[in-house]
């Protein structure tokens, strides 16, 4: 199935995209605000959604709110922060039930579309400012949030080594900032900053659904009619190309009793670049799936790890490799990693690796076309990356993808830091 999208810009600048599909029996709705990724604003940024979502206007606390969504046979709305390269995106969701399923003629769209613009276009706001109590409470859960990542050894080693990896660039910063910015928020100052950011902002609204154009773009207009004052803004892109002079070594302890290994690398392959396609191939023949190359010999055949895998972060044209493994067997168990990538520029690809990466790449292609926030999730990649892709042709695409290009990604792969987080010294392993 090829998503037949269509594109509208809303008179106050909101592009909105419609994905006509009679495949599913619900309404879903995003809309999609883009800011760039920085140190100073990412607290901001990452407090909005939660705060919007608390109280609009028209449904001022949480308990209103979900009323009136179980109004529409349990409708649901949802709010995130997403960092996708140096994109910071404010996400706002909804799904309804879809109104021919149950004789509502149209109500459902655009009382979906009601709520989702209160809450994003029409906040609920006391003498110039959100209300405090709900900025105070969203401020400690989010601190509270960062602070439990420290309860995830796996995510806080993987998040320290791209941040230190990254420390000059502003894909250095966590998505939901440094806790010491939230001292600084104020309920009158995210609410300046919610106007500012909300009148010049891209921002991306997604329809999907067995809908007439005509029905959403009516509906569209008339819900998300909120002023935008001036040009809108057009951000930067990713940097990507960013050298490498020399590979930097961090070691941190902690009262753990497995060792967190994870290598960052650049790819200098990014979401736009001709080699794409081979880049996805290439980090799934490596670590991607159970009979990738890292999984096979570093922890079937060698037992060197309790788990380990590569991942991509696809607009930034990172790599990373994480295991976890005993530290007094890193330098093994780094050797063994490095002569993964060397065997892949050396073309030592068998055929059952490259087959089996292939099928289980197109497998989790054809899955994105089961889900309508998949389909969204999938074309907001494309807005990000400056580049379309269609489901068709990324898989022709990884169909194509021969040795000769994997090598030329391979070569292109360079070893940037190196980060372990291991037990205190003298402590168990």
């Amino acid at each position: 199935m090829q998503a037949d999208y269509t594109y509208h810009y809303l008179h106050n600048g909101v592009r909105l995209i419609f994905m006509p599909t009679g495949k599913f029996k619900t309404i879903t709705m995003g809309l999609f605000l883009h800011q760039e990724l920085s140190p100073e604003l990412a607290a901001l940024n990452a407090l909005l959604p939660s705060v919007l979502e608390q109280g609009s206007r028209l449904y001022p606390d949480y308990l209103t709110l979900q009323r009136q969504l179980e109004n529409l046979y349990g409708a649901d709305i949802g709010t995130d922060i997403i960092k996708s390269g140096e994109r910071h995106i404010l996400a706002f969701t909804m799904e309804t039930a879809h109104d021919k399923f149950l004789g509502e003629n149209g109500r459902l769209l655009h009382d979906g579309m009601s709520i989702l613009g209160s809450v994003v276009g029409d906040p609920l706001v006391i003498d110039g400012a959100f209300r405090e109590d709900y900025v105070r409470q969203e401020k400690n859960q989010l601190i509270k949030d960062i602070r439990a990542m420290l309860n995830d050894k796996i995510s806080y080693a993987l998040e320290r080594c791209l941040s230190l990896m990254c420390a000059e660039e502003n894909f250095g910063v966590y998505k939901l900032g440094r806790i010491e910015d939230y001292d600084k928020v104020d309920a009158k100052g995210l609410y300046s900053y919610y106007r500012a950011l909300f009148a010049r902002n891209p921002i991306d609204l997604y329809v999907i659904g067995d809908l007439e154009q005509k029905q959403v773009l009516e509906a569209a207009e008339k819900v998300f009619s909120f002023s935008r004052n001036g040009e809108q803004r057009n951000l930067h892109d990713t940097d990507i190309m960013r050298p490498v002079d020399q590979v930097r070594f961090h070691e941190e302890e902690m009262s753990i009793s497995q060792s967190k290994l994870v290598l960052g690398y650049r790819t200098y392959t990014g979401y736009q670049d001709p080699l794409y396609c081979a880049m996805l191939v290439y980090s799934g023949i490596l670590g991607g799936f159970p009979h990738s190359k890292l999984f096979m010999n570093v922890r079937e055949d060698a037992g060197l790890a309790y788990y380990i895998h590569s991942r991509l972060e696809k607009h930034k044209g990172l790599m990373v490799i994480a295991a976890g493994i005993n530290y007094d067997e890193r330098d093994r168990a780094r050797e063994i990693i490095d002569r993964q990538l060397e065997d892949i520029v050396a073309g030592r690809v068998s055929d059952a690796e490259l087959d089996n990466t292939k099928r289980g790449l197109l497998n989790q292609l054809r899955s994105k076309q089961d889900s309508p926030s998949q389909l969204i999730s999938f074309h907001l990649d494309s807005s990000i990356g400056g580049k379309t892709y269609t489901i068709e042709e990324l898989t022709a695409g990884i169909e194509a993808v021969g040795r000769k290009d994997l090598k030329a990604v391979a070569e292109r792969i360079t070893l940037d830091t190196v980060y372990i987080l291991r037990p205190v010294k003298g402590g168990s392993n």
